[in-house]
């Protein structure tokens, strides 16, 4: 199995997601822009910026927890960018 870490943003809030799954990201995409409670269901416009694939769902936690633990705008725009160039 396949797990992932992405990064959403939404351009009306002008805020950065970060989450991890196993599913495939158009699912997990879907779940966070239908009716849900939770952060994402402020608003509808979130857009995939970034997917890192992992073989475990510990190596996919753990990512997700580093970069959360950093706590920084700076360095989420710093990952997005080195995975488009």
């Amino acid at each position: 199995m396949i797990y992932s870490v992405y990064i959403l943003y939404s351009e009306s809030l002008d805020k950065y997601y970060v989450g991890h799954t196993s599913e495939t990201i158009e699912i997990r995409l879907r779940k966070h822009l239908s009716d849900h409670s939770g952060f994402t269901a402020k608003v509808k416009d979130w857009k995939i910026v970034f997917v890192e694939k992992f073989s475990s769902k510990a190596e996919a936690y753990q990512r997700e927890m580093n970069i959360k633990k950093r706590k920084s705008r700076r360095y989420i725009e710093s990952i997005i960018v080195k995975s488009s160039g």
